[in-house]
């Protein structure tokens, strides 16, 4: 019983930290792609602006 608690004791702080770090790093590569898809938004709206699309 006690091989098996050091076992579980060992597992759990191999691996405490590893969400924190996975989530973490998923935010930011979101929020970079999040931010690259606005500034392509942006950049065909002024290009539409700019050639005088019609927007009815």
């Amino acid at each position: 019983m006690n091989t098996l608690l050091l076992i579980k004791e060992i597992y759990y702080n191999g691996f405490r930290n590893l969400g924190h770090f996975l989530v973490k790093r998923y935010f930011k590569i979101f929020s970079w792609f999040s931010f690259a898809m606005f500034m392509v938004v942006l950049y065909a709206f002024v290009y539409r602006v700019a050639t005088g699309f019609p927007f009815d």
